[in-house]
């Protein structure tokens, strides 16, 4: 099952609705013509309305990004995290296989599952969303990826800020300004390791913010196991940290409070919060880069090749230079 190339890839740009339903209709759904396109750049995702029957959710796979192994990987993850009774979304399995073939294209179908994003200053549910994650990671630690990478510090780091000085998209005259900055954050970032020690890596969700976690009244849902990989726990718990250490400090122990009733938080993994901040502000800025000639980003991203845009990049970065030589966050639960 390969759609690698530049064949595959221009189809993925000239995705239509024709090609949604095709595809869905040849696995025996049969669309009622309704179809939304959901918030998600890095894949091309569509509610589908089905006829006498809920609407669904197809996945459209971006070309090269993940091998169909390194996919499955993912779907098998996620399956066994819904096996457990984790309110994870997972891809519906058709005719034995939860990716299909459709023309050049690669897809999977989920349900469609609604709702708004997590208040943070809810702490009984950051505690709830605490016991979620340690739940995910006790499963992910019976086992490895194969076929999938992790966060470290050269693909997220170094790799990001050598694609961004290759490619010119940094102006010329912020450009010894950044190379500057971003070694220094890089020097912090290896600092904030060595201080954090030996952490486990496990598989993760590696993309758990509050953007992919939906709320109802009564129900929670996880969503988009995409940028699943090995990862310290703490990623898993960081991007629900927000504000200044006074308004962290609560979040945290509500999150560590939940996530300690099902398996042991190793405290020492609080040196890397602001690390792995630093990392995704790096990564971030790289990932726009490099679908930049996707017209889907250019009309998303309209920001990304102007000079305030670079400005304000090079300035996040310097912050996180001094927050990570701050003491790290104080969980007195430990």
């Amino acid at each position: 099952m390969k759609n690698t190339g530049d064949a595959a890839t221009l189809a993925y740009s000239q995705l239509q609705p024709e090609h949604i339903f095709h595809a869905l209709e040849s696995l025996s759904f049969r669309c009622d013509g309704r179809f939304l396109a959901l918030n998600s750049y890095e894949n091309r995702v569509y509610q589908v309305g089905i006829e006498d029957d809920s609407p669904i959710v197809a996945k459209f796979y971006r070309p090269g990004r993940w091998s169909d192994n390194a996919i499955l990987e993912e779907h098998h993850f996620t399956i066994q995290l819904a096996a457990a009774d984790l309110p994870v979304v997972a891809p519906l399995e058709i005719s034995g296989t939860t990716l299909h073939m459709s023309g050049p294209f690669r897809v999977a179908v989920y349900p469609c599952c609604g709702g708004r994003s997590p208040d943070l200053d809810n702490y009984e549910l950051l505690r709830q969303l605490g016991r979620f994650v340690a739940r995910i990671h006790l499963i992910g630690e019976l086992s490895d990826f194969d076929d999938r990478p992790t966060i470290d510090i050269d693909s997220y780091g170094t790799a990001s800020c050598e694609y961004l000085l290759e490619h010119d998209f940094i102006p010329a005259e912020l450009r010894l300004a950044y190379e500057g900055v971003a070694e220094m954050v890089l020097d912090g970032v290896e600092a904030s390791y060595v201080r954090a020690g030996s952490s486990a890596y496990l598989r993760i969700h590696a993309d758990f913010h509050p953007g992919n976690v939906l709320v109802t009244e009564d129900q929670i849902h996880i969503v988009d196991l995409d940028d699943t990989r090995h990862g310290p726990a703490i990623q898993d718990l960081w991007m629900f940290l927000s504000g200044d250490q006074t308004e962290q400090s609560p979040q945290l122990a509500a999150l560590l409070g939940g996530y300690e009733e099902f398996r042991r938080f190793d405290a020492r993994e609080l040196h890397l919060v602001e690390a792995l901040r630093s990392l995704r502000i790096m990564h971030y800025a790289a990932w726009i880069a490099r679908r930049w000639e996707d017209p889907a980003f250019k009309i998303a991203f309209p920001w990304f090749d102007s000079q305030r845009y670079w400005d304000d990049h090079v300035l996040a970065l310097r912050e996180q230079i001094a927050l990570m030589q701050e003491p790290p966050l104080v969980w007195l639960g430990n």
